[in-house]
């Protein structure tokens, strides 16, 4: 199998529990993705990776294969290497379960990145900066690149820094595509010292002098975290999309 999909899909959340199971326009967030991902030309096989039996229930319900992970996992990344580690895949997607709108258009371009270059270990997306209110956001993830789209840095500052006009700032968003087997290396290292000042785990790719390729997407996405988030989506979808 060349391309496996794992949704990471935990029950607890701080901002908005029971976040996979929330319905969006009359559909639970988890299948919601599970159906967008389904749709990928490149996607062999999608994995829920759940550690609650109502996600589980749901998921199988509706035809979806879930994956029952230790409940202690301290992250989505975590339970995707879980899931990475019992199937066999040349490449694994994280998607996350808070972006109902991730479509084909998201995740093709990750594998065709990763059959592009051998020495990509890690390829995602980023999306240029509209709304100049996220540049100096700490939650939005923004991401500098050299003119090949190799990862330079991330940071949750505005990075370039704005000292003159013209400058054009780009924030991560959507899914990871990763070399399975540099996954399965990466989940079994030390955090590194940006990693942990700045909370962002693909430092620790960067730090480690490994390539991370940023792809372009055309599109926003709007991922879902807080109540503010649903009325949102909600809007969304009311328009007809």
């Amino acid at each position: 199998m060349k391309t496996l999909a794992v949704i990471p899909a935990r029950y607890s959340s701080t901002r908005l529990p029971g976040k996979p199971l929330v319905e969006i326009a009359g559909v639970p967030l988890v299948l919601r993705v599970l159906n967008n991902v389904r749709s990928c030309p490149s996607v062999d096989r999608v994995i829920v990776a759940t550690d609650d039996e109502r996600i589980a229930e749901v998921v199988a319900r509706d035809g979806g294969e879930p994956l029952m992970t230790p409940s202690e996992l301290p992250s989505g990344g975590d339970r995707v290497a879980y899931a990475a580690k019992r199937i066999e895949a040349d490449y694994v997607l994280n998607v996350q379960v808070d972006d109902p709108l991730v479509g084909t258009d998201m995740i093709d371009p990750l594998v065709a990145a990763l059959d592009a270059d051998r020495s990509v270990m890690l390829a995602l997306l980023v999306k240029r900066i509209e709304n100049p209110e996220e540049v100096a956001a700490p939650n939005v993830v923004k991401a500098v690149f050299d003119g090949g789209g190799r990862a330079m840095y991330f940071s949750r500052s505005p990075i370039p820094y704005p000292r003159n006009e013209g400058g054009v700032w780009y924030k991560h968003i959507g899914p990871y595509g990763w070399r399975r087997d540099f996954l399965l290396e990466f989940a079994a290292m030390e955090q590194t010292p940006l990693e942990r000042t700045e909370s962002l785990e693909m430092l620790r790719v960067v730090e480690r002098g490994r390539s991370i390729k940023c792809v372009e997407a055309a599109r926003d996405t709007i991922e879902i975290d807080t109540p503010e988030d649903l009325t949102r989506i909600e809007k969304y979808f009311r328009r007809g999309f």
